[in-house]
């Protein structure tokens, strides 16, 4: 191992979860979970494959009915979905990794035909563009969502907190409240989202107001170190975009400001430019541990996870890609050992095919 490979091999701590390594499995969708959002003997393995990273977060995961994406997706509110996470956290405990549940309600990016409830949900009656594959595996348009009212607002925090209450129930380490990528967290950060006049709208402190409310519940109900956040900023991905700059500033500072006080485990910044002065000042305001990870799309290579590390601008680095090839990825980065390369056209499926069958070096 190299000088400037040492850190990022060294342990960190993220709140109450203790990392051997500072390697971060980024929450990857893989769609194995079937119509009933039950983890199975696929995502046992999965997971328990990778567990010589130093945190694994799992796939966003629904907390409510409502708020699922697609057919495949895992939930944590019944019963066998909180047993199905329990039994993928026991053997990534049992193999020596630590992971983190991802909590990520959907809202405009769903269909009536996969929530349950005929209906979606968003901050505003605005539909995102695109289309989303519907129950019967068909594509439709995505519609035009229904606007949450203020009492469904809070159904939704408390969603967010008993899922929360359900990830330590079934053994998980910590979650990641997901407000990223264009889902209804994310959704009321932005004005090309969120045109509400009421107190969840219009300023950059009102837009801010859910994910600081959401964080701020399940904090107190799991306990601020075992809390997460993932954040998007800039990312301009499913209609939610975020192109003036003021603005952007303004609304991630008074996030930033809002969460600082929790004393968070973690904040799980994706942004194309993870050493420049947006996710570094977030960073200096929200005051906690910060894992970052380079894009969407663009595959953080071992060195450039080396100089985030080593250059001090994160606590640790998510990475996505190479840990769906490679389950042994920190060994094989610790020896600069040569990597299997992704199958994307396995990325989306229901079989162990480009999922639990990349070999590993031994």
């Amino acid at each position: 191992m190299t000088h400037a490979s040492e850190k990022l091999f060294s342990p960190v701590t993220l709140g109450a979860v203790e990392l051997s390594n500072r390697m971060v499995m980024a929450p990857l969708t893989r769609v194995r979970a079937g119509e009933s959002g039950v983890p199975n003997d696929l995502h046992v393995e999965y997971y328990s494959q990778r567990a010589s990273l130093g945190l694994i977060v799992t796939e966003g995961t629904f907390p409510i009915l409502e708020g699922r994406s697609w057919i495949g997706q895992p939930g944590i509110e019944t019963a066998e979905q909180i047993a199905g996470w329990r039994r993928v956290a026991d053997a990534v405990h049992a193999a020596g990794g630590r992971i983190v549940l991802q909590i990520m309600h959907g809202g405009r990016i769903s269909h009536p035909s996969l929530t349950g409830t005929g209906r979606t949900v968003a901050p505003s009656a605005i539909a995102a563009p695109g289309e989303v594959r519907v129950a019967d595996g068909s594509k439709a348009e995505l519609p035009v969502p229904a606007a949450l009212t203020l009492d469904e607002i809070r159904g939704v925090v408390d969603g967010f907190v008993t899922a929360s209450r359900n990830a330590i129930e079934a053994g998980l380490d910590g979650v990641e409240i997901h407000s990223a990528n264009g889902y209804l967290v994310h959704q009321f950060l932005a004005t090309t989202s969120n045109t509400r006049t009421d107190a969840y709208g219009g300023s950059p402190a009102n837009r801010a107001r859910l994910s600081v409310e959401i964080l701020t519940a399940v904090a107190a109900a799991i306990g601020a170190d075992r809390t997460g956040l993932r954040i998007s900023p800039e990312h301009n991905i499913q209609g939610v975009i975020e192109d003036d700059a003021e603005d952007l500033a303004a609304t991630y500072t008074a996030l930033a400001e809002g969460l600082a006080p929790l004393g968070l485990a973690f904040v799980d910044i994706l942004h194309a430019d993870p050493t420049g002065d947006l996710v570094q000042q977030f960073r200096k305001s929200v005051q906690a541990p910060v894992i970052v990870n380079s894009g969407f799309g663009v595959v953080t290579t071992r060195q450039e996870a080396f100089d985030l590390i080593e250059g001090g601008h994160a606590e640790a680095v998510a990475i996505g890609r190479p840990v769906i090839a490679n389950p042994d990825l920190a060994v094989r980065w610790a020896r600069d050992a040569a990597e299997n390369a992704p199958d994307a056209s396995t990325f989306y499926g229901d079989s162990a095919a480009g999922y639990t069958d990349y070999p590993t070096l031994d």
